[in-house]
């Protein structure tokens, strides 16, 4: 691994764009973290697999989405982030199976499948992310998940190498997927089922509404901060209810918060940093793991260095 910041003079010429000492608190929507030595925003899918073909293998290079799950520390990204613009937004619908790149929007790729009558994506116009996020992490919400609607995803590796995993390639299990280290998602399939589009959308505006209820979505915050256990090992308690078992909500550490409303996600209150928010996060899985034997898993994504 490289020990000095990488430029744009250690990278392949590209068609995309390189930014050097890119401002990544920009791109969260925890607004906070240093920079990265290096943003790339590839053209196209051929020019991601030119760049990781050709890019050094002791560079790090890392795939961001919109930043909704994501913590990047105060110290900044040594190597390159990669994040995948409009070439890679599209969507389409064949029948009851939807096409969407790996940066569409879940909540956009919801609404297409419903407008062309598919049913079975409606929980992801409750997950803040795209659809490579979800790739990497089974993201799910209100009974659904990635792994329910999956036939299969397209990706590159850090060779530049095209692969296409089928869903049982992904070795998907809750909020997590064992075949998304060192991947760099850009498409995916999936397939749904047919029903009246006007029943989609009341089933996804009831999510919405649940979601704007009891979710802080309005504040800096970075989506659910904790997987939920496995319920034999925490007696069927959630997450938040085993913050709250220990006096979690409401905590503050610096200008970091544990929200008021749900104790499962954080918010920076204006001037935090990721230092504070991190600390937070670590001493609530301590008095947790203390108080009640429960272990939580960070679902939330850590990347950069501490100050």
């Amino acid at each position: 691994m490289v020990e000095r910041p990488v430029t744009k003079t250690d990278l392949p010429f590209v068609r995309g764009k390189y930014v050097e000492n890119a401002d990544l608190s920009a791109l969260t929507w925890f607004r906070v973290g240093g920079p990265a030595d290096v943003l790339f925003m590839p053209a196209d899918e051929d020019d991601l697999a030119h760049f990781l073909k050709k890019t050094p293998q002791d560079i790090p290079v890392y795939p961001i989405g919109v930043g909704s799950n994501l913590l990047v520390r105060d110290g900044g990204v040594r190597g390159v982030v990669v994040r995948l613009g409009s070439p890679f937004r599209k969507i389409a619908v064949d029948g009851m199976r939807v096409i969407a790149g790996a940066a569409a929007i879940d909540a956009q790729v919801a609404k297409a499948a419903a407008k062309a009558g598919v049913a079975g994506l409606e929980f992801f116009r409750g997950v803040p992310g795209t659809i490579g996020g979800a790739l990497a992490m089974n993201a799910g919400a209100y009974g659904g998940e990635t792994k329910d609607i999956l036939v299969e995803a397209v990706a590159y590796d850090r060779r530049g190498e095209r692969r296409v995993l089928s869903n049982v390639d992904m070795k998907f299990s809750y909020r997590y997927c064992g075949a998304a280290k060192g991947l760099f998602f850009t498409s995916a399939i999936f397939e749904g089922r047919p029903d009246e589009p006007a029943a989609i959308e009341a089933r996804m505006d009831e999510i919405s509404a649940r979601r704007e209820a009891t979710q802080p979505i309005r504040e800096r915050t970075g989506g659910s901060t904790f997987a939920n256990p496995d319920p034999a090992h925490s007696g069927g308690r959630k997450s938040w209810q085993l913050i709250e078992e220990i006096g979690g909500r409401g905590r503050v550490i610096g200008d970091a918060q544990v929200s008021e409303r749900h104790c499962n996600f954080m918010i920076n209150r204006g001037k935090a940093t990721a230092a504070d928010l991190e600390e937070l996060i670590e001493s609530l899985r301590k008095d947790v793991l203390t108080k009640t034997g429960v272990a939580l898993r960070w679902e939330i994504r850590r990347i950069g260095e501490r100050l």
